[in-house]
């Protein structure tokens, strides 16, 4: 993969069968009526698309799709689908879930600004976000991915008692994350603002090797000696 430009990687995945890059007339609503509408997938993801019944579950700006691959390896009854609107970092995960054959492995190219227009009320069981963009600067607030912009979004699509899981290096994303927790009544199944010192070793050896998966980034900032924090919650 080292040598390709970001072109030549558009122009490859459009053959990707595991991906799916929607254009926006796609999801565009008629003028004078609704300004945007649910994509022709919303609702058909476990049948058309993975072609079972298995939970789905959702990595939120996916970036090269570490998780993603990393989890359908472990999980082949569950299907997982990274989405992000970068295709080039796309493209390694999908690239690297077809050589494999991990049938069970898939990624969305969008804005995750669209996200609840791709699923149906229920039909997601899961949902990883992984070192996303803290937005700090303060009138990008709104804009954090476990804020209740996104929360709001995620409830329309999210299964009842389904989990969100949410790693970063960052610690007003992480302070933060609790406190909309708190704030709007969440369930709040478990928190470390050290994952690998003290977190991890309270996990049995099947959630130790999840919590292990590294994305670049995520490698990055521990190599740079930040903590890793993690959560874990409810809506």
């Amino acid at each position: 993969m080292p040598g390709k430009n970001k072109l030549q990687r558009f122009a490859e995945m459009k053959d990707f069968k595991n991906t799916v890059e929607p254009k926006l007339k796609e999801i565009k609503g008629v003028t004078g009526e609704e300004k945007f509408k649910p994509h022709p997938m919303k609702g058909k993801w476990k049948n058309d698309f993975f072609q079972n019944p298995n939970p789905l579950v959702l990595e939120l700006g996916c970036g090269k799709g570490e998780y993603s691959v990393g989890l359908g390896r472990k999980f082949p009854q569950k299907n997982f689908l990274g989405v992000d609107i970068k295709g080039a970092r796309i493209y390694v995960g999908a690239k690297t879930a077809l050589d494999e054959g991990l049938s069970n492995v898939g990624f969305l190219r969008t804005r995750i600004d669209f996200i609840d227009l791709f699923f149906e009320t229920g039909e997601v069981d899961e949902i990883w976000i992984t070192f996303p963009d803290p937005q700090l600067r303060k009138n990008r607030i709104r804009k954090r991915l476990t804020g209740k912009l996104f929360t709001d979004r995620y409830k329309k699509f999210l299964k009842p008692g389904g989990i969100i899981h949410l790693k970063t290096d960052n610690t007003t994303l992480y302070e933060y994350t609790l406190e909309e927790i708190e704030e709007h009544g969440f369930e709040l199944v478990y928190e470390t603002d050290n994952l690998y010192e003290k977190g991890i070793t309270h996990f049995d050896e099947d959630v130790r090797e999840i919590l292990g998966i590294k994305t670049h980034y995520e490698t990055l900032f521990s190599e740079q000696g930040f903590n890793i924090k993690y959560i874990k919650f409810k809506l």
